[in-house]
């Protein structure tokens, strides 16, 4: 049996998780805590902001967003207070300035908690992959497909599989959490 479709998925998950911890606001500024912002434009479309906007990182506690079309930037400004991101968009007509404030010890555990909540999620959808691709492995072998030793050798290598994605999890998950506890 053929594991690539799972581990591609379970790769999926990982890449998502990856993806959502770089969006948290964890004090310092990144592109990243406005990359996956939808903006919707006057015109009736609606792009993330780094599509059609420059986002530049000032310093460590300051973004920039410009824009060509200046009348966009109340879309902007509004998107970005809709995000639910904790971000606080000043509008200064020309260009749009986010400064990250500082997080203290109380915003680091609710941030911690979030990274958690994420775990879980990711660690349920890898399960279901698990599920899927041990259904098969039976399937085949209940069909007389495979051999029970090829069976018995799938249930491992899928096993084993889970058993790689879940640490690479893991070390994703304590790394961000112990940056997000530095003060």
């Amino acid at each position: 049996m053929d594991i690539t479709p799972y581990k591609q998925q379970m790769q999926k998950a990982v890449d998502y998780l990856e993806k959502e911890l770089k969006s948290l606001q964890i004090g310092r500024a990144s592109a990243w805590l406005v990359e996956n912002i939808d903006v919707n434009l006057s015109y009736g479309w609606s792009l993330k902001i780094p599509q059609v906007w420059h986002v530049t990182v000032m310093d460590a506690q300051t973004i920039k967003i410009e824009t060509w079309d200046k009348w966009e930037l109340k879309n902007v400004e509004k998107a970005i207070y809709d995000s639910n991101s904790g971000l606080t968009p000043q509008n200064e007509w020309s260009y749009i300035m986010i400064k990250i404030p500082p997080l203290n010890q109380e915003r680091r555990q609710e941030i911690t908690k979030q990274v958690k909540s994420m775990w879980e999620e990711i660690k349920a959808r890898i399960r279901l992959v698990r599920q899927d691709a041990m259904k098969d492995t039976k399937k085949q072998f209940d069909d007389k497909l495979i051999g029970e030793d090829a069976h018995k050798s799938n249930e491992k290598e899928i096993d084993s599989l889970v058993k790689t994605m879940n640490d690479n999890i893991d070390s994703i998950v304590k790394i961000k959490s112990e940056e997000i506890m530095k003060v």
